[in-house]
């Protein structure tokens, strides 16, 4: 689509995109280079556990105050303030290494407050997706959104690589807290409509706690939004193991670089898999959508776990990623066009609240599984030696390509279970629109009063 065809709305969504592309990259540098840098001075799964649910927990916790706010701010300084107070956390961190005294326990502070502020950056820029873009375009935006996180994956790890060599820690850092920059310079030269008041809307005003709240009764009310909700909790406590253990997985078996290359190759898929759903804009049945991709990331998990050796994981890595953003990017074209966009912040808040709680958990769990459980029991010796052992070898770090194995199965069995129930299966006949409800006229003339 050239720049002459795009709609007045349409080019404040590319101008806001590649703003937050731009900040997006520095943030994957920094994450990728942390990661690195937390598991080779602690050596230890458990700790780099911690410093993950350390930067997300709060963030989730906060996620429903920060919806509601969204939708009574402008959602344009909503972001703002969201990209303004991370890079103020990661200039600390930048502050603390540079002058010798960065340490562990000050990645659990500046992470958390960081993570704070995060919490109001997803749902005021879906909120204002919704009303940049039209409602054919949803399946699309999303998939542009995505490709912004997956070319951020492919440019850090071998980005990261080399000024960790060249520049160390130090020079990420300040490129991070540039990048953020680069998005509120974006953001402060663009304006988002007002969305209107809807019914929903109406019956939402009151308290900021009673706002906060009325994310979780509008979901709990649609049921086919639940089961869909509920479903992809499910699935991120399954990923949430992996994103922590795929570090110490491959390390077990290749070197930081191999790491580098895996995270990249997996990274090209989800460019790969975000540019088809950018042209594409998704199946025309959505759920179907979420489900099918869902579906090859858990068979891709599975092979991710089989071998220690590069290829198939390579193989498993751009298979599994590729599908990602059709699963996200489906789903997310799902709530636009059945959530009222004068609610979208709160309901869009708790959405993430729900769907991403599973990822603090995993991390809980994470690191005292692979250390005490399933790697000792594929040592050389161990439980598991001698049967699953000898199919995908014993040794450092096979005891998680185990459980690697486990959750693939695992993500299987529950998107068959999802399939399975009609709420969801047919969310889209029984749920109708929210353009399509507003333009019922015994409901139009209730919305105008």
């Amino acid at each position: 689509m050239t720049e002459s065809k795009l709609n007045p709305g349409m080019k404040t969504f590319v101008a806001v995109w590649a703003g937050q592309f731009v900040s997006l990259v520095g943030t994957a540098l920094t994450g990728f280079a942390l990661s690195i840098w937390v598991y080779l001075e602690t050596g230890s799964a458990t700790q780099l556990s911690f410093v993950l649910l350390a930067s997300q927990l709060p963030q989730i916790l906060f996620t429903p105050i920060a919806g509601a706010l969204v939708d009574r701010w402008d959602r344009r300084w909503a972001m703002i303030v969201a990209d303004t107070g991370a890079g103020v956390g990661t200039l600390a961190i930048a502050l603390l290494l540079f002058t010798g005294n960065l340490e562990i326990w000050h990645l659990y502070i500046t992470l958390a407050i960081s993570g704070i502020f995060q919490s109001f950056q997803w749902p005021a820029y879906s909120a204002a997706t919704t009303l940049l873009v039209s409602k054919e375009q949803y399946g699309r935006a999303a998939g542009m959104v995505q490709m912004a996180e997956a070319v951020g994956q492919v440019i850090a790890p071998a980005l990261a690589g080399v000024l960790l060599v060249f520049g160390g820690l130090k020079m990420i850092i300040f490129i991070d807290v540039a990048s953020f920059l680069v998005a509120v310079a974006t953001l402060l030269i663009v304006r988002f409509p007002k969305p209107e008041q809807s019914k929903a809307g109406a019956e939402a005003s009151g308290s900021l706690l009673s706002e906060a709240r009325f994310g979780w009764t509008y979901i709990k009310e649609r049921h086919g939004l639940m089961a869909l909700l509920v479903y992809f909790s499910s699935v991120n406590l399954v990923f949430g193991f992996v994103g922590v253990l795929s570090f110490p997985l491959i390390l077990g078996f290749a070197d930081e670089v191999a790491v580098g290359n895996i995270f990249s190759a997996a990274g090209v898929g989800m460019v790969v898999g975000s540019i088809i759903m950018s042209v594409w804009g998704g199946p025309t049945r959505r759920v179907l959508g979420v489900l099918g991709a869902d579906l090859v990331l858990g068979f891709a998990l599975i092979g991710f776990g089989m071998s220690a050796s590069l290829t198939p994981v390579i193989i498993g890595a751009i298979v599994g990623f590729t599908v990602i953003p059709i699963a996200n990017g489906s789903s997310q074209a799902l709530w636009q066009a059945k959530v009222e966009p004068d609610v979208q912040g709160r309901v869009f808040a708790v959405r993430r609240v729900v769907a991403q709680i599973a990822g603090p958990v995993a991390l809980l769990m994470a690191g005292p599984l692979a250390d005490n459980v399933f790697e000792p029991m594929l040592q050389e010796g161990g439980a598991l030696a001698d049967s699953v052992g000898s199919v995908i070898g014993v040794g450092p770090g096979r005891g998680i390509a185990f459980l690697f194995i486990i959750l693939g199965g695992l993500s299987i069995v529950f998107t068959i279970i999802a399939y399975m129930y009609p709420r969801l299966r047919n969310l889209e006949d029984e749920l109708p629109d929210y353009d399509e409800i507003e333009a019922v006229p015994e409901l139009a003339t209730e919305l105008a009063t």
